[in-house]
């Protein structure tokens, strides 16, 4: 029996709310970068996040050109979905509606409403980034 999961199962779980964990290359004699992220995807389609136009991330991720996203439930029995791909696009600015879905996929609409008025100021310095995933590493141990 294999834990890895199938494309369906894959797809609904990275379309379930976790907090991702980006990872982008750095210089030779570093290690890539891997921070926490927001992210939006469904099934079949790109997976999107919004960070600073002129944050690290994105100056590796526009030197890079690919990332990395894996998304967790650390709670026993545990699973797990790793995804590799190509950015295929920059929305620069990020649209204040792409921001406010983002916001209350992860905070509802209340907690939403705080932290778009909170970064209002540098609504206009975010992007929106899109990855095409093309490389799957999963596990899902509920298999067991």
């Amino acid at each position: 029996m294999t834990l890895a999961m199938s494309a369906a199962e894959r797809e609904a779980f990275l379309a379930g709310v976790h907090v991702g964990v980006l990872s982008v290359a750095q210089e030779a004699e570093r290690a890539p970068l891997a921070i926490p992220v927001w992210y939006l995807y469904e099934p079949g389609g790109d997976i999107a996040f919004i960070t600073a136009r002129d944050s690290r991330k994105m100056e590796l991720i526009g030197r890079a050109g690919q990332v990395s996203l894996v998304a967790q439930d650390g709670r026993p029995p545990y699973r797990y979905a790793s995804v590799e791909g190509p950015v295929v696009a920059v929305q620069d600015p990020a649209r204040p509606g792409d921001r406010r879905t983002l916001a209350e996929r992860y905070l509802g609409p209340e907690g939403a409403a705080q932290y778009l008025e909170a970064t209002k100021d540098v609504a206009d310095t975010m992007v929106m980034v899109r990855v095409r995933p093309e490389r799957w590493y999963t596990r899902d141990y509920t298999k067991r």
